[in-house]
């Protein structure tokens, strides 16, 4: 239950089931349609190399004809969905990441994590999960995309999102708290991140969703999260969907009013609130 206190036992096993996912991909993650993304999608390809050759994959989508300055959602995958095709990224999501662009004029953002690599640059020994001071490459390069879309197209800087599953979820909690600031609301699915990082996030919208029966990512590491924002001072939203294993994504992305939501927020208003 969400109220209930784990003794440490517990904690530990948890994170010992959190680094089990960490070091293997997730099956349900596998499942590709037939067709390729370059089908299916309207989604252009890319590959974003930094100074010192490391690539990073990604899809984009601009919307077309939209006056003044547009929002942008960064969208991290899950563990299943790494690699190089620059086509499984798209697996997860797509339907929902179209409508942010087609109804709600948002830029988005697709990049695909390398085999072996991770969003988050998270220490999980002993029960804890510190954030290491350096970003993981991946998510370094995932930046860098959006810093470089801001320079080529008319961005709103103060309507900035990011939304993860799994993995990616782990990712979009890692970069709020990497980043403060640089986001104007989250959406971090069935993930985890640090705790002692709450009062940095504070202030950042965050809307969170969790399976209470997932077994791969243990939901205490969402309820941890939420938890230490409250305490902090913050007002966080969080959905769980009872009986529901490691896809609750897929209840999360048919939420009644999740763009409406998430496309309200704006550093702006942040800062005149």
């Amino acid at each position: 239950m969400p109220g209930k206190r784990c003794s440490l036992v517990q904690l530990l096993t948890m994170f010992a089931l959190a680094v089990v996912w960490i070091s293997q991909t997730t099956p349900v993650h596998a499942e590709a349609s037939n067709e390729s993304a370059e089908q299916t999608t309207p989604f252009e390809s890319h590959i974003y190399k930094d100074e010192n050759g490391s690539e990073l994959p990604y899809r984009l989508l601009v919307p077309k004809d939209v006056q003044g300055p547009m929002p942008l959602l960064l969208f991290l995958h899950g563990a299943g969905e790494r690699g190089n095709d620059n086509e499984k990224q798209l697996v997860w999501g797509k339907d929902i990441l179209l409508k942010a662009a087609n109804e709600y004029h948002c830029i988005v953002i697709v990049p695909q994590c390398p085999e072996g690599g991770w969003w988050s640059n998270i220490d999980r020994a002993e029960g804890k999960m510190t954030l290491n001071p350096k970003p993981a490459e991946p998510m370094k390069n995932a930046q860098a995309v959006v810093d470089q879309m801001i320079e080529k197209y008319d961005v709103d800087t103060d309507r900035l999102y990011i939304m993860g599953l799994s993995m990616g979820g782990f990712g979009s909690w890692d970069a709020i708290s990497r980043w403060p600031g640089r986001f104007a609301a989250a959406v971090p699915i069935c993930g985890g991140g640090d705790t002692s990082k709450a009062d940095i996030i504070v202030d950042t919208p965050v809307w969170a969703f969790h399976g209470d029966a997932d077994p791969v990512v243990p939901v205490e590491l969402t309820r941890a999260m939420i938890k230490a924002i409250k305490e902090a001072g913050g007002e966080p939203k969080y959905t769980e969907y009872p009986g529901v294993g490691h896809n609750s994504w897929s209840p999360a992305f048919e939420e009644p009013g999740l763009l409406d939501w998430l496309t309200s927020q704006s550093l702006a208003k942040e800062k005149q609130e």
